[in-house]
């Protein structure tokens, strides 16, 4: 097993894993995700407000995964898959956030694609199944 996140430490996390919930600094307007005790663009530690994201961006890079190259905790989806796509997605906020991108073939991915937030099972650790964000192209409203 790779990094071991214990389950009090996963659910301290759920906020900002399922809600996509980010630190506004009040001091120079920038949005901190995920939320920390300082702001990493200008230093401030005292005024934020909690800013929830939208979920939406574009990749801003990306890279294929191949199934020897996968972290072992998502050796059963690499040996299911063979290859999966992680992307750095620019959110419509600022933040950049690195997350698998799935419903997509590995010859489809294109920076600037438009993506959107989705929460998947990511893997099973002490029989706790774990769930966080992935993105998928953004499906466009008719």
């Amino acid at each position: 097993m790779g990094a071991h996140i214990s389950i009090p430490m996963y659910q301290r996390a759920v906020k900002q894993r399922y809600r996509l919930v980010g630190l506004k600094c009040l001091k120079c307007g920038k949005i901190n995700f995920p939320p920390k005790a300082g702001c990493k663009y200008c230093g401030n530690f005292d005024q934020f407000e909690e800013a929830q994201l939208s979920g939406k961006g574009k990749v801003y890079s990306y890279t294929i995964i191949a199934g020897a190259g996968a972290p072992p905790e998502f050796s059963e989806e690499a040996a299911y898959r063979r290859f999966y796509p992680v992307v750095l997605v620019e959110l419509d906020e600022g933040p950049r956030i690195v997350a698998q991108l799935v419903d997509v073939e590995k010859d489809q991915v294109e920076i600037g694609m438009p993506v959107e937030l989705v929460i998947r099972r990511i893997y099973t650790e002490e029989d706790v199944i774990r769930y966080g964000y992935k993105f998928r192209p953004q499906k466009i409203n008719s």
